[in-house]
């Protein structure tokens, strides 16, 4: 059932990568960060409901929550029009927790593949407090190009491999696959952020454009 669930997060994380790259409407994207963060509310919550105590089960459920909580809060700030300030902080929070579950993953539940995904997610979601929490908002088109590379190569793949029944056959393999093709992605960072003014032009969800970080100037258009 979480393998189900993963598959689509990495379709609201390439939606919300490309709408930090201006290729997607805002409140276009607001329905999917809804719908998913609700099955990631759902899932966890019939987990552990359903565990009959299994402190393995449990664990690994709990961390469902922090992905579920973000795109609903991602949902609503879109929707309302919200600041995103909050919606960072609670980000930095999710980046701390992930760590945690990395190195969980990598020592307690002996699954070194899904220990490197969570570092990725412990960065992308520190990127999210960097442009929300902190208006980096020329880290902003980076930041969506990482959305973009971890819903495809930390959720849909590895959902893939899960539902098809192969991921235990090459967890070791897939660690190290992962780790490379995530640090290349990291690598790209120079070159997108000295892309200052689209960045500015592509504001984060949550980021009104009415109220531009200090220091920057009122973008020109809106995001299309």
């Amino acid at each position: 059932m979480a393998s189900v669930g993963l598959l689509y997060v990495g379709a609201v994380l390439i939606v919300n990568g490309l709408m930090l790259l201006g290729r997607v409407d805002a409140r276009a994207a607001a329905p999917l960060n809804f719908f998913v963060g609700g099955l990631q509310v759902f899932t966890p919550t019939y987990l552990i409901v359903t565990s009959g105590g299994d402190p393995d089960v449990v664990l690994s459920a709990s961390g469902l929550y922090l992905f579920g909580f973000t795109y609903l809060y991602v949902g609503l700030n879109l929707t309302l029009g919200l600041d995103g300030t909050g919606l960072g902080w609670f980000s930095a929070f999710v980046a701390s927790c992930a760590v945690v579950y990395a190195v969980l993953n990598f020592g307690l539940l002996d699954d070194p593949a899904f220990g490197v995904i969570w570092l990725y997610w412990a960065v992308l979601w520190a990127l999210f407090f960097l442009v929300l929490g902190l208006k980096r908002e020329e880290l902003t088109r980076f930041t969506g190009l990482v959305a973009v590379v971890a819903g495809v190569a930390t959720c849909a793949v590895p959902a893939f491999l899960l539902l098809t029944g192969v991921w235990q056959e090459n967890v070791t393999t897939t660690a190290i696959v992962l780790a490379v093709v995530l640090l290349l992605s990291l690598a790209l960072f120079p070159m997108f952020r000295d892309r200052r003014a689209a960045a500015i032009d592509s504001p984060a969800p949550g980021l009104p454009q009415s109220e531009p970080a200090p220091g920057r100037p009122q973008p020109a258009a809106r995001r299309t």
